[in-house]
């Protein structure tokens, strides 16, 4: 059976208008992959659905895309050369992706939890599960880092022990030389007085 041709306008029936949606934004969303793999390019892609959620694909990442963007915009628009027929139209895509940056501050301010008060209870939802995520990777990393310091502080801990035995153990040694030394110098004295009686007594008549 031969499909017909989709004449291009806006699907007046909600529920098909939802399905082609969900369906075409897969198939965008694929072939901007595709192209970001098979040709190494730095593809960028931002869809907003009609109720203003979003769906994004970035080979890279998305603000430094918009800023190479910008920059090669704004050098083409230096460089004095006539604007091909595909830019033509580029303060209105400038325009366009200066909103889409707001929508994305206004979803990081809800991340937050600044502005919520127009947020239905779906997307109310859909925000602490995000942060319920984002917790989890936060603690188990907060949680890996104080293990690797408490390693850290029982190896120290085993260095500064060590130390301090060896310095007991010198300690200990000078304190047996200090004593042998003492004792020592005791019994020279000693000798030498025996030795000066000895001799004294050897000189009476």
């Amino acid at each position: 059976m031969v499909r017909g041709k989709t004449q291009m306008k806006r699907i007046e029936n909600a529920t098909s208008r939802q399905v082609t949606f969900s369906k075409r934004r897969n198939g965008l969303l694929k072939k901007a992959f595709e192209l970001s793999v098979l040709c190494d390019a730095e593809v960028a892609l931002i869809i907003f659905s009609p109720r203003g959620k979003l769906y994004e694909f970035s080979s890279c990442s998305i603000n430094k895309t918009i800023e190479r963007y910008h920059k090669k915009a704004k050098d083409l628009g230096n460089s004095g050369k006539p604007v091909p027929e595909n830019m033509q139209n580029l303060k209105e895509d400038s325009l366009s992706l200066a909103k889409k940056i707001e929508f994305l501050e206004v979803s990081k301010r809800k991340l937050l939890g600044e502005g919520l008060e127009q947020c239905s209870v779906d997307e109310l939802q859909q925000l602490e599960n995000q942060l319920d995520r984002g917790l989890t990777r936060i603690r188990t990393r907060k949680n890996q880092l104080l293990r690797e310091q408490i390693e850290q502080l029982k190896e120290e801990e085993r260095v500064l022990v060590e130390e301090n035995k060896k310095l007991r153990e010198k300690c200990g040694m000078q304190a047996t030389e200090r004593s042998d030394n003492k004792k020592q110098t005791d019994r020279d004295r000693e000798s030498m007085e025996v030795e000066t009686e000895l001799f004294i007594g050897l000189g009476l008549p």
